[in-house]
């Protein structure tokens, strides 16, 4: 019985000295206890009365919960195809790379929707805003500029520039005056690994190691760059040279190295130390803990983390895995062994079976349009012995013959069945979706009907019943699709394009190509040689767009001809005065100005209006993810799929 006491008794001690919220309970207890009857008369001590009564005692026990578990740390698997050599920014631009920096470099911008958006900058300057101005300034020989057709050149007679007021004028050795940008940019307070505070000065230390590599990351930019300097404890001023109106001005500042931790290092040396090439200080989310070469990159949460007050990053641990083989991805996104695939561990292929697992609550497909776009290009006005009347006839040259075929072509049918219905048809060399497409663009949907007529207006008609139209001199219209052999995706869509002639009464055969035989420059390449019919190839489009492939400059040839030469990518030989003006007016403004959109808008009306190319898709950027895992957004123009690891979690 006393062995029940001492044990309740300690309970209760322990409770008390427990800081812990407390629960109390009542507990009765009998126990027997012996007690001493005093009489009233003085009696011998052999006669005492001794007595054995029960006593019934009431005992205040606390009880302490048991400590809630230990939460389990957030983890994520990420596998993708190939490991990054190195993270070191100056060092490699593999997406593979890029997609481990997003964690360890905050990023500064980024490039979602077609558009924009600040993150570890304050804000994006703007013209409007003041933190960016275009100034006039004086030059004279001997500066350095960038002339008319963009290249960084010393001023000298004879060099042909962009003046202030717009135009071009050739430089006689007078007084002149050339447009200058400056921009000015401001960080946000963030905070290096080692609890060091990020300034503007790592900032240029990252301009000067990649000024001094050989690295072609910003090579453009740095060229063209007059000044890059600290204005402050986090703001920036970069001046381009004169004459470089860059229509990202908005962009040109450089993500921060730490120069307190490599500036002892030589610039040619940085490339091979561990803490730039495998351990950098992180100004990000997360800090590498553990490189397996080949093999995992293991990741954890950055204490220093600008942004920890708002709870970010949400996971504590990610661990980035290497498979190239895209079935076993899959097979371990099901297994759970990966959380997410990236865009370059799966592929388009991999779509239906993924929308089955989708079905099954087992997997979350995400396939978004990319930016590069696939597109047949028109032979319109070919050189050498392939040169028009020289052996070919000219089918191109009538605009109405290349807006038959684009009606005769049912772009919708090879996007559902080639990739499988999930990416978008486009008009012009931008898709739909961005905000520079203006709302009257020319479209021509598919109509065989539609088409055929426009092809009799144009002279091409069946003269004899076979199925096949002729020109006026009993030509067949018979001609030939070039393309790159490899892979599964160019032949099924030529497939559908050969037939989709067919209805319209043109027989097209088909070339395959090595890529390096099909790109060669001219004259000997075909493509650039200007000497084929049609040719099934892919661009990049972009936030950006880039109207000059299909300016009449760009049409490479002999100069003596009045050509390029043979550097030129307009290999279509497209000429359009019309075009070339207003792509020189694109050229000429800067976003943020009402001039900027209009001649933009004006440059894509008349692309779709006079087709040089046949605009088909864009193609797909495929990923997938765990049902658990939340805030994946890939989008298709910001390049890697986990552009926002900082916002990552899984439930």
């Amino acid at each position: 019985m006393h062995k029940k006491w001492w044990v309740l008794m300690a309970v209760f001690l322990l409770a008390g000295a427990c800081g812990r919220q407390e629960e109390t309970i009542a507990v009765e207890v009998t126990r027997v206890e012996r007690v001493t009857a005093v009489p009233t008369t003085i009696v011998t001590p052999a006669v005492q009365d001794l007595m054995l009564r029960p006593t019934t005692v009431t005992v205040v026990v606390t009880e302490t919960p048991a400590p809630p578990p230990t939460p389990a740390l957030k983890e994520l698997v990420i596998c993708q195809a190939q490991a990054p050599g190195s993270l070191y920014l100056y060092d490699s631009s593999m997406l593979a790379a890029d997609s481990v920096r997003h964690a360890v470099y905050e990023n500064l911008y980024t490039n979602i929707g077609y558009a924009y958006q600040p993150q570890g900058l304050e804000k994006l300057p703007s013209l409007a805003d003041g933190d960016a101005r275009l100034q006039s300034v004086e030059v004279a020989a001997g500066d350095w500029v960038v002339d008319s057709d963009g290249a960084v050149v010393q001023l000298a007679e004879g060099v042909v520039v962009r003046a202030d007021d717009g135009e071009q004028v050739r430089f006689d050795g007078s007084l002149l005056t050339m447009p200058q940008l400056t921009v000015d940019f401001v960080l946000k307070p963030m905070v290096w690994s080692d609890g060091t505070a990020v300034t503007a000065d790592d900032s240029i230390f990252s301009f000067e190691l990649n000024e001094a590599s050989l690295s072609f990351w910003n090579a453009e930019l740095v060229a063209r760059t007059a000044v890059y300097e600290v204005t402050g404890d986090l703001s920036l001023r970069w001046v381009g040279l004169p004459g470089y109106l860059d229509q990202t001005y908005f962009l040109n500042v450089w993500p921060p190295l730490p120069r307190h931790q490599l500036g002892q290092y030589a610039p040619d040396e940085i490339a091979s130390v561990p803490e730039a090439v495998q351990m950098p200080l992180s100004s990000g989310p997360f800090i590498v803990s553990n490189w397996d070469e080949g093999n995992e990159i293991t990741l954890v949460k950055n204490p220093y983390y600008y942004r920890a007050d708002e709870g970010l990053p949400y996971l504590d641990q990610v661990t980035f895995r290497f498979i190239p083989d895209s079935d076993q991805v899959l097979t371990d996104l099901l297994a759970g062994t990966c959380d997410i695939g990236t865009q370059d561990a799966l592929n388009m292929g991999q779509i239906p079976f993924m929308r089955e697992a989708e079905a099954a609550d087992l997997l979350t497909p995400h396939v978004v349009p990319g930016v590069v776009w696939e597109h047949i290009d028109f032979g319109i006005d070919s050189a050498g012995e392939y040169g028009d009347g020289n052996g070919r006839f000219d089918w191109f040259e009538d605009v109405r013959v290349r807006q038959a075929m684009m009606m005769c072509t049912n772009r919708q049918q090879m996007v559902d069945e080639v990739m499988f219905g999930a990416s978008d048809i486009i008009n012009a060399y931008l898709p739909d979706s961005h905000p520079l497409l203006p709302d009257d663009l020319p479209r021509w949907p598919y109509d065989v009907a539609a088409a055929n007529a426009l092809l009799d207006e144009a002279g091409f008609v069946d003269r004899d019943g076979d199925g096949v139209r002729e020109a006026a001199d009993g030509t067949r219209f018979e001609i030939t699709l070039i393309s790159t052999t490899g892979g599964e995706l160019r032949p099924a869509v030529s497939s559908v394009f050969v037939q989709n002639m067919r209805d319209c009464g043109i027989v097209v055969n088909e070339a395959w190509l090595p890529s390096g035989e099909m790109f060669a420059g001219g004259p000997e390449g075909p493509l650039f040689g200007r000497q084929f019919d049609l040719a099934l190839f892919a661009w990049l489009t972009g936030t950006t767009p880039d109207c000059t492939f299909w300016q009449s400059e760009q049409i490479p040839g002999v100069k003596a001809d009045g050509f390029r030469g043979w550097g030129g990518l307009n290999g279509t030989g497209w000429h359009s005065l019309a075009f070339d003006a207003a792509c020189d007016a694109v050229q000429a403004a800067l976003p943020g100005t009402p001039a900027y959109e209009i001649a933009h808008q004006e440059a894509l009306w008349l692309f779709a209006e006079g087709l040089p190319v046949m605009p088909l898709f864009l193609r797909l950027k495929t990923s997938a993810a765990r049902p658990e895992v939340r805030n994946f957004r890939p989008d298709s123009t910001q390049p890697s799929e986990l552009w926002n690891l900082y916002e990552l979690d899984v439930e």
